[in-house]
This record gives structure tokens, C-alpha cells and sequence, in this order.
């Protein structure tokens, strides 16, 4: 008989979750039920959302909205909204401070939608922005 004490797995998302401040980013339960149901269609319902901001589109900067399969980051924040998981990287978090991160469906919309208050402008299509 094998009696050999197999140590815990550690949490991989712990150090991220006790790095992010308490005051960032609102994710809204609607985006969190709809990133729920996209992990379970793609059949990872235990990986994160990756929230983010990079360099491009016609006003500058442009949202990420990615699944991310990996262990989080060094310089990540975690956010957990109803059994979802959404890494924000340190870089991306200065933009995105204040904002809300919710899903919307409307007649003439249906996605991810960023309410971000440092936004000076943005473009048409309503995926790149400037900052104040």
C-alpha cells in the first residue's frame, strides 16, 4: 500500500489575485456570463479572459479581449467576476483604470464594450482610442 503524501498543487492564479488593487476595473456580471459561455463553447472553462490595450488602430490605441490558456504573467492583475477569470497585464491597467468592462446586445450591437473614462476620443468602429 502506497502511502505517499502528494504535496497541494499550488495555485497559479494566487499571486496575481493578491497583486490587483481593489479599485481598477468593473466587470459587469452580463460580460462575465457571456466570457463563461464562450470558454464552455470553446471547451476551456478553467482558462481567463485577457483584458488589455495595445498600440494600433486609427486612434491610437486599440481593446484586447483574448482567451488566454497560459498561467498568468509576473506583472498581471487578476480579477474574478462569477467563476471567471480575467487577467489584466500592469502596462494595460494604467489606460484602463475606471473602467467598465461590460457585454452588450442591441439591435444595432452585440459584444464586449469597453466604458473606459480616459478615453479622449475614439474611432467609428468603436475598438481604438486616444487617451486624455
Amino acid at each position: 500500500m502506497n502511502t505517499e503524501v502528494v504535496p497541494n498543487t499550488p495555485d497559479p492564479f494566487a499571486e496575481a489575485r493578491q497583486r490587483a488593487p481593489e479599485k481598477g476595473i468593473t466587470i459587469t456580471e452580463a460580460a462575465a456570463r457571456h466570457a463563461r459561455d464562450k470558454l464552455a463553447q470553446r471547451g476551456t472553462p478553467d482558462a481567463a479572459i485577457r483584458l488589455g490595450i495595445k498600440g494600433g488602430g486609427c486612434s491610437g490605441f486599440s481593446y484586447v479581449v483574448q482567451f488566454e490558456d497560459d498561467p498568468p504573467r509576473s506583472r498581471d492583475y487578476l480579477y474574478e467576476v462569477d467563476g471567471v477569470r480575467f487577467l489584466i497585464d500592469k502596462k494595460s491597467f494604467v489606460y484602463l483604470v475606471g473602467t467598465t468592462f461590460d457585454y452588450e446586445k442591441t439591435l444595432m450591437f452585440q459584444g464586449f464594450k469597453f466604458r473606459n473614462p480616459q478615453e479622449a476620443q475614439s474611432c467609428g468602429c468603436g475598438h481604438s482610442f486616444t487617451v486624455r
